[in-house]
């Protein structure tokens, strides 16, 4: 026959069993609640970092994950207010059920816990990729920050000297709303963006750097070629004086074919060295005008000018001094030309009886060549000029079998 006492203390072992599975209940929620609140850091480390597909899915999963999360809290918190445990009339049928439901509750908390888990395990490789960026992405930002702050300092220098540099300033300003982005922080534009638009500032803020670095060197060197090509113009202009008394020396002493095409040499310098120096007036002008690009380009003009200049005015001297030569002895020339087609000859019987007639062609046209201009020169008014170009040609022809033999062998070997 059970007793009060026996009663009591059955009911007694009943409410212990439901407080300990109420309290393993607790123990599991509380360790599926820091669980959860753990992953989340990881979900939002791997969602500013990523957008791929993969962590997309990753998101997802989540939420699906926390949606079950949230049903079995709910049936917890819900077994867990469905049971006073505390009532002092507590019955034995509730104490049973309270306990069963607890650990039902309990059960499921943890079943949830275990996938938690092992969803968490499977986000390794894509939490170390956002963790690596996000790595990046204070010291990209800094570095971007250091840089702009570089360039407004060198920009700061090279106007104190008395340059404006107005076109570096004007980049300059152009990165400012870049840097606003850069401040509104990765939160507002992604992790990947936030570093490439940091490192896009940091290489614009670096090459204004440098180019303002460089200003002061670049007005020197500029100062310098203006200086060079005004004293090369007048040098120019004063040899120039000197080809009209060499076309008349050409005129008294050679035919019209010898000195002709230089005729024209007196007055073309007048022109081009008054261009010359209108173009250095400009580039003068745009250096004063701080136009770097355009005092550059307007030196290189004048000095493509003045080089096609010393051309022509060096072509009048080295005419008569050529025809002087050539006048008091053609033979050298002869000689020369004929050493040239006796070479490429030797080169084309080598190793054969015969020469491949594409080589012996040109060679024999050649021969027949400078025997004429040579038999030219026996009139009364030779035109040695004519001579000079001619036995130039001829020179060539044979250079040219002589490249073409050369290169047929290599190509065999």
């Amino acid at each position: 026959m059970t007793t009060a006492r026996s009663w009591w203390r059955r009911g007694d072992n009943l409410r212990a069993d439901a407080q300990a599975a109420k309290d393993a209940a607790a123990e599991a929620f509380y360790e599926l609640d820091t669980a959860q609140r753990d992953l989340v850091i990881s979900i939002e480390t791997i969602s500013a970092a990523d957008n791929s597909p993969a962590a997309q899915r990753v998101r997802a999963d989540f939420r699906a994950l926390g949606e079950r999360i949230d049903q079995v809290s709910g049936a917890y918190i819900a077994a867990v207010d469905a049971h006073d445990l505390d009532r002092d009339e507590l019955e034995a049928a509730e104490a049973s059920r309270a306990r069963a439901d607890l650990t039902r509750a309990k059960d499921d908390l943890v079943r949830a816990k275990a996938d938690l888990d092992r969803f968490a395990q499977g986000l390794g490789p894509l939490l170390g990729k956002a963790e690596t960026q996000l790595a990046r992405l204070a010291p990209a930002v800094e570095r971007a920050r250091q840089a702009l702050l570089a360039a407004s300092n060198a920009l700061d220098a090279v106007r104190a000297s008395g340059l404006k540099a107005d076109d570096l300033a004007a980049r300059l300003a152009a990165l400012s709303p870049e840097l606003t982005k850069l401040n509104q922080g990765a939160g507002a534009h992604g992790v990947q963006p936030t570093i490439q638009r940091a490192d896009e500032v940091l290489r614009a803020a670096e090459a204004i750097r440098a180019e303002a670095d460089r200003l002061p060197e670049r007005a020197r060197e500029i100062d310098k070629r203006l200086v060079s090509l005004r004293t090369r113009t007048q040098a120019l202009a004063t040899r120039a004086e000197g080809v009209d008394p060499v076309l008349s020396e050409l005129r008294r002493r050679f035919s019209l074919a010898c000195w002709e095409d230089l005729q024209h040499v007196p007055a073309h310098a007048d022109g081009v060295i008054a261009q010359a120096g209108q173009k250095l007036a400009e580039a003068a002008r745009a250096r004063d005008e701080q136009r770097w690009p355009d005092a550059t380009s307007l030196l290189s003009t004048a000095r493509a000018l003045l080089d096609e200049l010393d051309g022509a005015v060096s072509a009048a001297g080295d005419r008569l001094r050529r025809l002087n030569e050539v006048s008091k002895d053609p033979g050298a020339e002869i000689d020369k030309t004929r050493f040239a087609i006796r070479d490429a000859q030797r080169l084309a019987m080598q190793g054969r009886n015969t020469p491949e007639p594409r080589h012996a062609r040109p060679l024999d046209d050649a021969v027949a060549r400078l025997d004429r201009a040579v038999t030219a020169l026996e009139g009364r008014h030779p035109d040695y000029w004519h001579f000079l170009t001619e036995t130039a040609a001829v020179r060539e022809t044979a250079a040219r079998v002589v490249a073409d033999i050369r290169g047929e062998r290599a190509a065999h070997h």
